[in-house]
């Protein structure tokens, strides 16, 4: 594997093996000393030219717990802001040496782009309103850790609703790629204004009533509002979003025993979740954050371990 650009380019027993590896890396967090020589002499570079919390920390502190080296470069601090093409950012990070470049961009298929013109390993962490790999596989790895800790088997079989913002989402459609992948069924649940041109053709079922979905899912995963990509009135109010489509603390009753809550974050509170849902004891979003540090070790790990500098740009 040179590259991680999307769910859509791994296969079952590539997803199995990066979340194993994961289910190793967790142990490292509990550590006093949380360092793995893996990278040793490694170089990789956080090219944000989105603003990011979670996923940016996380690969940061991926690549320094596996020892390698982790530079931050934001776009709006750098070169680009004076005018220079990611093309151009892009080969100058390369011709430096560096052994992987993480970018994230508002342009779909950019990353992939990206690949084209470096010889250093891309990772996907997030492109327009494509893809976000990462976080699919560590939702999945949460799921996992959640449904086996409960006794509650694996994820193949399992039943998980998406809902919220689907249309500018790329999350959204990593995670149906990856939880199909793994054996599981997804329902997406939307206003019609808020679901991507082209689901009919996901393999998915979709509705329009949360109500009646929450009693029969085991995950009930939750997405931002993305206000910032909105121009127009994609639903009335958000008195009215809450009403509909609302994770709220009556709604959490619906919830069958064993059922869990997911948000990959950040979250808006009291719009697409409340805080008695966020908070609630079936809820997985702080173990999402951790086990996205122990996925993004395993990316890590299988694109860059054990390959030599030339056969890595080869």
């Amino acid at each position: 594997m040179k590259h991680l650009l999307g769910i859509a380019d791994l296969s079952r027993d590539e997803i199995e093996t990066i979340l194993a590896t994961a289910e190793e890396m967790h142990d490292v967090q509990s550590r006093p000393i949380k360092k793995l020589p893996a990278l040793r002499g490694r170089t990789v570079v956080n090219l944000f030219f989105e603003d990011s919390t979670r996923t940016r920390s996380s690969f940061e502190l991926a690549a320094k717990w596996l020892s390698a080296d982790a530079i931050n470069v934001s776009a709006k601090g750098s070169s680009v802001s004076k005018g220079e093409s990611m093309r151009d950012t892009l080969m100058t990070l390369d011709a430096m040496g560096v052994d992987a470049i993480i970018m994230r961009h508002a342009g779909s298929g950019s990353v992939q782009q990206a690949a084209g013109w470096v010889r250093a390993s891309m990772i996907n962490a997030g492109d327009g309103m494509h893809e976000h790999p990462t976080q699919a596989l560590l939702d999945a790895h949460a799921i996992r850790r959640h449904l086996r800790a409960n006794d509650l088997g694996d994820i193949e079989g399992k039943r998980v609703s998406i809902t919220g913002d689907l249309l500018h989402s790329r999350v959204v459609r990593s995670n149906v790629l990856l939880l199909q992948k793994l054996g599981a069924s997804v329902v997406l649940v939307a206003p019609p204004t808020l679901l991507p041109p082209g689901v009919e053709n996901w393999g998915v079922e979709v509705t329009y009533d949360l109500d009646e979905v929450l009693p029969e899912v085991d995950v009930a995963m939750m997405l931002r509002v993305q206000r910032e990509r909105m121009s127009g009135g994609f639903f009335p109010s958000e008195r009215e979003y809450i009403a509909g489509y609302g994770l709220t603390a009556q709604r959490l009753t619906r919830l069958k025993p064993g059922a869990c809550i997911a948000h990959p974050g950040p979250m808006n509170r009291g719009l697409e979740i409340s805080s008695a849902a966020a908070d609630a004891s079936q809820s997985i979003i702080l173990d999402q954050v951790s086990s996205g540090v122990a996925v993004r070790m395993s990316v890590l790990y299988h694109l860059l371990a054990g390959n030599t500098g030339s056969d890595r740009r080869d």
